[in-house]
């Protein structure tokens, strides 16, 4: 028979990767969801897609009534159930029979006794499969203490159900064996609803090696080689790979050819792993377990079978024939899996859920994976994001494409383990294929990062110049507020001007470097430590792995400004890593830092002039370095909206001569000012509105000063692009920085200069970031105002020439 209709019983890469087999085979796909994947890429990928009503997976996942009755439902004939969740449930697949849905796995017998692991040495025994020295199960502490002195010390105590290293105790001492026993016995009654728990003697330097098995639950089990999963952590696998390293033919041949035998005693049925533990000083292996399911690590053995173990499964389950000739093919090359988790190595491993901010894959290796930027990742199920495998004709060469396709692979928005893959299989070690199942217990890793230990008042990703170029559709260029200390900065450690760093309002953060890194300081004064030891602003300094930064509040200017050699690794949208904050994109995860978040650092040069190890100490010359006041002089241009059409001249002349102060509410978006309330030379804003400052829609500038009605504000880096109300002047480009460090009471006078001023200072202001040598001090000073305006008050500066009306001409006004 053939089914026409499949429900996936699971969520993430075995949901997407079975429903593209299924369509490939011609078979209708239904999903289910919790309410946090309702848009989840499985859920798109399916023909029909039903709700399980519920967030958590006791909810949802793990409710058998509500898969039957989606069954029912959609007219599924077949459940594939994956792994995990359900996938080992004798009961589940009882209540399929019982409704008479085909469960595409094992028996539910062949679950039942293998899903007891005590039961499974059992049958591994008559079998004759080697077995580790152990017990049956277990009744009491007494007893467990008494088996282990005769088994011999370090052991392990094992719940009988259950998998994926839950329930596992390593045990050295009878003291450890009393402390773990309720532990153990308890996690196997939470997550498997059975408490029983048995001992086995524990081989602490051995490899785990398992053997994928294929049965068509007739009597005919074919083994389809043999995979190593060693490397693993908290007896969760990392790395998969096959063949498994150093193992001997024969030890290969004998290992294959008992994982048949087991299958075979059983009429196993469907896809199975047989898992054994390796002991390389003396070639003997032992049987740990049977997964009755589809592992997590299968394309590992589908890279070198070229098989699809999901097809072979419809097809058992479906009673159609198999292509045996291709199963019973010997395997070719070597593959490697990874998985990619949403966890932080350099916290203990702590879990990561929230947005992706970006993901991207190569496209010449194979990625399993439910993950696309914008996914939510929840909390509520396990973290695994993709699996990355790779072929080659050997170990090294499928190594190689592996580790160069993890160097290309960009996931921001949360913490993962990419780069802890990376550093694995980077190791000698593991270059070797020398590894143990212990190996990943001592192994040293060092995350390329920094950690925020405090926030700080408003600390944010930015760079420079922001992302220009959208200001047409609504995008601002977002950026540093102080340009000039932020390219300082950059300079100052030896990065180029695309370097992303942090800008810091008011009080800074305090960060843990987690890596050596070279920094700088640069912008509003503040007292920084390192350790606890002050540091010098505006020039290089030097931090070791595990030190402490913590910049203090602001007593001169706004802003503070960090840069760190390489730049921070965040990813690049609409151009730009700046963060803007109100639409909730760019920077760290499109917001201001919070405590516990990851700052990664670029490991390569690629934002720096030279490496970091060669960067020269270097501080800034003192006739440089800013003097942040609470009195400023900035400079303006007239424009766009500086006509006599809008302000009398007298008025213009007030503007000009008072000293403007910073209000309270001034931030990103706009610093706005107290001040004399201006004459307006209309009384209307006519068909824009009724007030005099409105006009016809308007593209703004940065450093436009702006009048929404009677009160000004200087649209700064995160404010509008349109509006409708008049900007008389606008802030040079070169005086943009001191908007960046004026706070609340300064003061502010602008000053009117010309084009050809505003030009000069510019160039200036170039020159010096990129020679690092003295400018003119005008340039940091109040700049030469225009020549002085021979108008009398009463005519405006800008108009250029007057005509009168005369005959059939009417005014003209330049």
């Amino acid at each position: 028979m053939s089914f026409s209709t499949v429900l996936i019983a699971n969520r993430g890469e075995i949901a997407v990767r079975a429903i593209r087999t299924l369509r490939r085979m011609g078979i209708r796909s239904v999903a289910v969801f919790a309410d946090s994947d309702a848009n989840a890429a499985h859920v798109r990928a399916a023909n029909v897609a039903i709700a399980l009503n519920g967030e958590r997976p006791a909810d949802t996942y793990l409710r058998i009534d509500k898969l039957i009755a989606a069954c029912k439902e959609s007219g599924a004939e077949a459940v594939f159930p994956g792994y995990g969740f359900l996938s080992e449930s004798a009961e589940f697949a009882e209540a399929c029979e019982a409704a008479d849905i085909v469960f595409m796995g094992p028996t539910p017998m062949q679950i039942l006794e293998f899903g007891r692991k005590h039961r499974a040495r059992e049958l591994a025994a008559q079998a004759k499969v080697p077995l580790v020295p152990g017990t049956g199960l277990i009744a009491s502490v007494v007893e467990a203490l008494t088996a282990a002195a005769q088994l011999g010390y370090p052991v392990m105590l094992k719940s009988t159900a259950g998998g994926g290293g839950i329930g596992l105790s390593r045990c050295a001492t009878a003291e450890e064996l009393s402390a773990a026993y309720v532990s153990v016995q308890r996690l196997g009654t939470q997550f498997f609803r059975d408490g029983g728990i048995f001992l086995e003697r524990c081989v602490d330097h051995a490899r785990h090696v398992e053997v994928q098995l294929f049965g068509d639950g007739k009597g005919r089990v074919v083994a389809l080689g043999e995979r190593d999963c060693s490397l693993q952590r908290r007896n969760q696998k990392v790395v998969e790979e096959t063949p498994a390293p150093h193992l001997p033919a024969a030890t290969r041949a004998a290992m294959l050819a008992a994982a048949v035998q087991l299958g075979e005693s059983v009429q196993y049925r469907s896809a199975g792993t047989v898992e054994f533990l390796y002991d390389p000083a003396n070639h003997d292996f032992y049987f740990l377990e049977v997964n009755t399911r589809l592992q997590v690590e299968h394309p590992v053995t589908e890279m070198v079978t070229g098989l699809d173990l999901v097809e072979c499964m419809v097809r058992v389950a479906a009673g159609d024939p198999l292509d045996w000739a291709q199963l019973e093919r010997a395997p070719h090359g070597a593959s490697m899996e990874v998985r990619l988790y949403a966890e932080d190595p350099a916290r203990n491993f702590q879990p990561s859920p929230g947005t992706l901010m970006e993901v991207a894959f190569p496209a010449d290796i194979r990625v399993d994976g439910w993950i696309e930027t914008g996914t939510e990742v929840s909390p509520y199920f396990d973290p695994m994001l993709a699996k990355l495998i790779a072929h080659g004709s050997t170990r090294e060469e499928a190594r190689t494409r592996l580790l160069s396709a993890l160097h290309t692979t960009r996931v921001h928005g949360i913490a993962t383990n990419l780069e802890y893959l990376q550093a694995v299989l980077a190791s000698p070690e593991f270059v070797s294929g020398q590894m143990t199942t212990r190996f990943l217990d001592s192994f040293a890793y060092q995350a390329h990062a920094m950690e925020v230990i405090s926030p700080g008042t408003y600390t944010t990703v930015q760079d420079h110049p922001g992302r220009v170029g959208y200001w047409d559709i609504g995008v601002p260029p977002s950026g540093p507020m102080d340009d000039f200390a932020f390219r300082i900065a950059n300079r100052i450690v030896g990065n180029d001007g695309s370097a992303a760093g942090l800008e810091c309002t008011l009080v800074g953060p305090t960060l843990r470097f987690h890596s050596p890194a070279v920094i700088a300081l640069t912008g509003a004064s503040v007292a920084a430590t390192l350790d606890d030891k002050p540091v010098e602003m505006w020039r290089t300094i030097k931090v070791a792995a595990g030190q402490v930064l913590a910049i203090g509040q602001a007593t001169t200017g706004c802003r503070t400004y960090l840069a760190v050699k390489g730049g921070l690794d965040v990813p690049v949208y609409l151009g730009s890593k700046s963060t803007f904050v109100l639409g909730q994109f760019g920077g760290h995860a499109g917001r201001t830092l919070k405590a516990g978040d990851m700052l990664r650092i670029y490991k390569s040069v690629a934002h720096a002039v030279s490496s970091p190890d060669a960067t020269p100490a270097r501080a800034l010359p003192a006739e440089l370095i800013p003097r942040y006041m609470r009195e400023w002089q900035i400079c303006v241009l007239n424009g766009p909206h500086g006509a006599p059409d809008f302000f009398t001249p007298a008025s213009m002349n007030d503007f000009f001569a008072a000293n403007w102060e910073v209000h309270y509410n001034s931030n990103r978006l706009g610093v706005r000012l107290i001040g004399p309330k201006p004459t307006w030379t209309r009384s209307t804003g006519g068909e824009a509105g009724l007030h005099p400052s409105n006009v016809q829609d308007c593209e703004y500038a940065v450093g436009s000063i702006n009048f929404t009605g009677d009160s000004p504000v200087i649209l700064t880096r995160d404010g509008p692009s349109l509006g409708g109300f008049v900007c008389p002047v606008t802030i040079i480009q070169a005086e943009l920085w001191k908007v960046g460090q004026v706070k609340p009471g300064d003061r502010i006078r602008f000053v009117p200069v010309t084009y050809q001023r505003a030009l000069e200072l510019e160039a200036a202001q170039e020159a010096a970031i990129h020679t690092l040598q003295a400018m003119p001090a005008s340039m940091l000073k109040s700049a030469a105002p225009a020549h002085a305006s021979t108008k009398s008050p009463a005519e405006s500066a800008t108009v250029l020439a007057l005509r009168s009306a005369s005959g059939h001409h009417p005014q003209a006004v330049w």
